[in-house]
């Protein structure tokens, strides 16, 4: 990367804040903070989506799911999952957010049955939502690094990765203070186009840089099995099989989508639920075609750098032999080459495979520019999204009656709190070794299942009442709990077996309780039910 690249990537984050702070002289209310006075257009709405979908995380990780030893195609599994859950979503939630007037989705459990349940959900939303996105932060922060050194080889990698996290998390935390959730929607369809147009510049050159080209890469990635899809196997064990990615990931996509303030906020931006529907079904076909494109991405990568992963080379002499044009004067042990049988050699993980290309091998501009994209896909924060659940559901029960301008205060200073809690995360998930999308949708697969189930037993157990509901989430999160620890369940099965345990405890607790009053049993029912 050279100094054009540098210019590019922190003009772009400065811009970021400045259009942050200009959406700020908007903010008079709290209704214009966390929903732009729900005048945002259902198309700009659906960018959104696709952009919060398909962030920092996939934008690293998918090409390094594929590109990493034994990676192919079988991530799509779960994605034919995520355009099921829509259609669910579409017609069992997003009416029920039309009535009346919300601020988080979590209010829904309010109205139909009471508070407790309501601050049991909106806690789980915001411990697992700054966990996920602390890992988020944690990725961009690496290419980051990566920049730096590309420029001080002898730099300390672990000390630059620390003061990126701490540098990128105070720019979002200004940029969200300021802006709200309108500049965060605005900002994110300014981002789809721009790293849309990185990945595909990206494909292009990587094409280009391969020796034989696009057929060359096709051929070792056949032999490699990289074009492998469906795996129908039965196994709970196995993270991408069709059951675990049609069920689990319908199931995944339910929670996330229709249960997750930080995606419901934005169909609460709209005015009517038919574009919020729409909205979302358009991210659906647009989120498929860019999953396939991370895919191809990563093959290409694995083309590229197969020397790393050819299994001929039986010593690091031997390799560094043939590989120094692409090592940059570094060489490796005999320890660490042995140990790249199984890893995405050289890389500690497939997660750097692609920052190592976008900082060493896109030409002088274009580098710096998908930099700033990856940059600002980790700024399209859920910080006001944690901050609109935690000032109206855990704030506001307990200091009642107060003016919009105090609640707008506050949500201003647990946003810039929420940014802090989301930068430790970061510095402490540095030391893991699993691929951060494995981490991030682990954790929210742990705690959504209990949520999504507690809002399937508002929808369809219409005389379960509060505190048979909250039995079920409880015993549901317990049991979450050891199947995460305890077993070798993949997380790609939590979220349906975490719903399934609380409609399941529920319905039997409630034989032991009154049932619900009646005026609260339609709150979370479907579109069309008898009301």
């Amino acid at each position: 990367m050279k100094a054009l690249d540098l210019v590019i990537i922190f003009g772009y984050l400065i811009g970021i804040v400045l259009f942050g702070t200009w959406f700020g002289r908007r903010q008079k209310t709290t209704r214009d903070y966390f929903l732009g006075d729900r005048s945002v257009p259902w198309w700009a709405v659906a960018f959104s989506i696709v952009a919060t979908e398909t962030s920092t995380i996939t934008f690293i990780s998918i090409p390094g799911i594929a590109f990493s030893r034994g990676g192919n195609f079988q991530f799509l599994q779960l994605v034919f999952g995520y355009l099921l859950g829509r259609v669910v979503i579409a017609l069992l939630f997003i009416p029920s957010y039309f009535r009346g007037e919300l601020l988080t989705v979590y209010q829904l459990l309010d109205r139909r049955f009471g508070r407790k349940i309501k601050m049991l959900a909106a806690s789980l939303f915001v411990v697992m939502r700054n966990i996920a996105d602390g890992i988020r932060l944690l990725l961009t922060a690496i290419v980051l690094a990566a920049v730096y050194i590309s420029f001080q080889p002898a730099a300390n990698a672990e000390t630059i990765t620390v003061a990126s996290v701490v540098l990128i998390g105070l720019a979002m935390i200004v940029f969200t203070y300021f802006g709200g959730m309108e500049a965060v929607i605005w900002v994110e369809v300014v981002q789809l186009g721009i790293y849309i147009a990185g990945a595909v510049a990206a494909a292009i050159i990587l094409t280009n840089s391969i020796d034989g080209g696009w057929s060359a890469a096709i051929t070792a990635a056949t032999q490699y099995h990289k074009f492998s899809i469906f795996d129908f196997s039965f196994d709970f064990t196995r993270t991408f099989t069709f059951w675990a990615g049609l069920i689990g990931g319908c199931f995944l996509t339910m929670s996330t989508h229709g249960t997750d303030q930080y995606l419901v906020q934005r169909y609460l931006c709209t005015d009517r639920p038919r574009r919020a529907a729409t909205a979302l079904l358009t991210s659906g076909a647009i989120v498929l075609g860019q999953f396939i494109g991370f895919l191809f991405i990563g093959v290409l990568l694995f083309a590229f750098y197969h020397p790393f992963t050819d299994p001929l080379y039986t010593t690091a002499a031997e390799a560094c032999a043939k590989l120094q044009p692409f090592l940059s004067g570094r060489c490796f042990s005999d320890a660490a080459f042995a140990a790249s049988a199984t890893a995405a050699y050289p890389f500690t993980g497939g997660d750097r495979v692609f920052p190592d290309f976008i900082t060493r091998r896109l030409p002088t501009g274009l580098s710096g520019l998908v930099v700033a994209a990856i940059f600002a896909a980790a700024m399209s924060s859920s910080l006001n999204s944690i901050a609109a659940t935690a000032v109206n559901d855990l704030y506001k029960p307990f200091r009642r009656r107060l003016s919009d301008k105090h609640y707008l205060k506050v949500s201003h200073w647990l946003t810039l709190l929420w940014g802090v809690v989301q930068i430790g995360v970061a510095l402490v998930a540095r030391h893991q070794n699993r691929s951060a999308l494995d981490q991030a949708l682990s954790v929210a697969s742990l705690i959504n299942g209990p949520v999504l189930g507690v809002f399937l037993v508002g929808a369809f157990l219409k005389r379960v009442s509060q505190p048979p509901a909250l039995i079920g989430m409880l015993a549901s999160g317990a049991a979450m709990l050891y199947i995460r620890f305890g077993t070798n369940i993949a997380w790609t099965w939590y979220v349906f077996i975490g719903s399934m345990i609380t409609l399941a405890v529920a319905w039997l607790a409630s034989l032991a309780f009154p049932p619900a009053p009646e005026n609260r049993r339609n709150e979370l029912a479907p579109a069309g039910s008898d009301r």
